[in-house]
């Protein structure tokens, strides 16, 4: 993707090149390819799912990983300190990510998919899984806080390893049980966690860390910012197209052979995105965060971690299981959707922000 590199207060629109504004023209391709790819060869997913890192099929980790090194290239590190400071923000997102987020899926999954327990897990697996990956170029798309987004992820990372596995037993087991519904069990253990955010954050972000240190020590700020982050920005959307269509590749015969299962899940999706960015927008909003702090916030509290969503599915159910298949639909709604948001929060800032917009 080639992530804008000029300041965090220029306007977004103008950023865009042409690779950014036609984005969900180029996830309709990806997937295209990757349902034409499992239908040719279809042998492909027996032989993608053979070759893992982790529990995670080897070409959708170096895709994972492509994505996120630029973003995290761009993060000016030495600011990282100064984002702590502010208790309102740091509260909104955990309250977001960590009780309102989950809570809200587990609702909509029972609404949604109450017949079909496979999916339904599948899609309180998402709900648990924080974003610690691709909202960082939706957040830089939207003029977001860029250190800010990095603390944010770090914050999500933490919370992931030591939650994620309490909160499946509460919401598949416990939660259930109490409201006399299905329960599901869902046994991961904290260190497969850990490995999903070591392999996923943890590199990338070494490597974004020392790319920054070492190419401004050499060649100084200006030449990083200007000519270096540019070269690199477009393997952001390499990495995003190429993941799709590996995700669509492996899943393929489960998206054609059950064409309306994929819709029952994607309409919750399509809520969850929508409820979680616009409330936390608007409480941003009313605890007076500033355009760049709320947009990180809401963009945080809407994504998902659908790596370790779908590493979760596959290790505990299999990777052509219904929970497999929902973890797999998650992103390919989630992008799309919020390509579109990012559009909604320009708007805002023009709408409830007009301080901000008046000085780009």
């Amino acid at each position: 993707m080639t992530i804008p590199v000029a300041s965090p207060e220029a306007p977004v629109i103008a950023q865009l090149s042409t690779l950014d504004r036609f984005l969900p023209l180029w996830i309709g391709v990806a997937m295209a390819v990757g349902l034409g790819l499992g239908q040719v060869l279809p042998d492909l997913d027996e032989w993608l799912d053979g070759i893992k890192l982790d529990t995670v099929s080897l070409p959708i980790a170096i895709g994972l990983l492509a994505m996120m090194y630029p973003v995290l290239a761009k993060v000016r590190y030495r600011r990282i300190g100064d984002q702590l400071a502010d208790r309102r923000t740091l509260g909104l997102s955990l309250v977001m990510n960590w009780l309102i987020g989950p809570a809200l899926m587990f609702t909509l999954a029972w609404m949604f998919l109450a017949d079909l327990p496979e999916l339904r897990t599948g899609l309180i697996i998402v709900g648990l899984a924080r974003c610690i990956a691709m909202v960082l170029i939706w957040n830089d798309l939207a003029c977001g806080n860029r250190e800010l987004g990095a603390v944010l992820v770090a914050v999500n990372s933490v919370f992931q390893i030591v939650m994620y596995s309490v909160l499946g037993w509460f919401y598949l087991t416990v939660l259930p049980g109490w409201l006399g519904l299905d329960t599901a069990n869902l046994e991961v253990s904290m260190w497969e966690i850990a490995k999903s955010v070591l392999i996923f954050l943890g590199i990338p972000l070494l490597a974004g860390f020392l790319t920054r240190t070492i190419g401004e020590r050499r060649k100084g700020t200006e030449w990083y910012e200007q000519r270096f982050l540019p070269r690199i920005g477009p393997v952001a959307l390499y990495g995003l197209l190429f993941t799709i269509v590996i995700l669509f590749a492996l899943q393929g015969e489960q998206i054609t052979g059950r064409p309306l299962d994929v819709a029952r899940v994607a309409v919750p999706l399509l809520i969850y995105f929508a409820l979680m960015w616009f409330g936390s927008f608007a409480a941003g909003y009313r605890l007076g965060l500033p355009y760049d702090r709320n947009t990180s916030v809401a963009f945080t509290a809407a994504g998902n971690n659908f790596e370790l969503a779908i590493a979760v599915a596959i290790a505990v159910f299999g990777v052509t299981s219904g929970q497999a298949l929902a973890g797999t639909i998650g992103p390919l709604i989630e992008v799309p959707t919020l390509v579109a948001l990012v559009y909604v929060s320009l708007w805002a800032r023009r709408r409830y922000y007009p301080e901000v917009a008046e000085t780009t």
